[in-house]
């Protein structure tokens, strides 16, 4: 069974560990020492990083976790000259693995030009780093509306069940936002009293789901580029 280990860094960020009963995976550490105890404390060994893009905030304890367990990191081969530490380049149609479990590595272009996620399909899990968020998406650094409403379109063409995790906890302000955007829609009235609960409680709201997505998220809802590049923009600017 793929175990998932949610670590707070940083400001806002989440890290993951990654494991199957002997093998640990760390998935964009934006710090070091907070993964590396949260590992320690399952008596988890990290063997590999995995990174889905350039950031410091998710690239960030990658050299330090390296120099501490001897893991090979791994990330998008097409952001090689921005990640001093990485070893092994993965790119679109790669698959990873950790144990029997095998993500499909996929381009998803937009905040980053190399920007990748890691599909488990069959554990029905999602890594979308800076791309899709809670009821968000990721801002467009660099890239364009029509690659980023393309990887939304691809995103919710899955199944309703896939856990979706992301890189940071923005989903209370994101659903914000999205209520300016869709003001009678219900899901997302409904889904704004749980999130307000559990923020107030200091509790995380990641992982989502795409069904959640799909009912409450406005870029994921966006009918079109042009729709979907209005949105991103009024965000931008508000």
């Amino acid at each position: 069974m793929l175990e998932i280990v949610r670590v707070p860094v940083l400001s806002d960020n989440y890290a993951w560990l990654l494991g199957d009963g002997t093998q640990t995976v760390a998935l964009d550490p934006g710090e070091a020492q907070p993964v590396l105890d949260a590992a320690a404390a399952r008596g988890w060994t990290i063997g590999e990083v995995w990174l889905t893009h350039w950031h410091g905030d998710h690239v960030g304890g990658a050299a330090a976790i390296k120099q501490a367990t001897g893991a090979r990191v791994i990330g998008p081969e097409s952001e090689r000259a921005k990640i001093d530490a990485l070893d092994d380049g993965v790119g679109k149609g790669d698959v990873v693995s950790l144990g029997t479990h095998r993500a499909a590595v996929w381009h998803v272009p937009g905040h980053t030009a190399g920007h990748i996620a890691f599909h488990f399909a069959d554990d029905g899990v999602i890594f979308t780093g800076d791309t899709l968020f809670a009821m968000g998406c990721g801002r467009l650094f660099e890239g364009t509306p029509a690659e980023m409403f393309a990887n939304m379109q691809r995103y919710a063409a899955l199944d309703d069940a896939t856990r979706v995790y992301c890189g940071h906890e923005y989903t209370q302000s994101n659903g914000r936002f999205a209520l300016t955007v869709e003001p009678d829609n219900q899901a997302l009235a409904q889904r704004m009293v749980e999130v307000d609960r559990r923020r107030a409680a200091g509790a995380a709201t990641i992982p989502t789901t795409i069904a959640l997505e799909r009912a409450t998220n406005p870029f994921l809802r966006a009918p079109d580029v042009a729709t979907f590049a209005e949105r991103r923009l009024r965000k931008d600017q508000g």
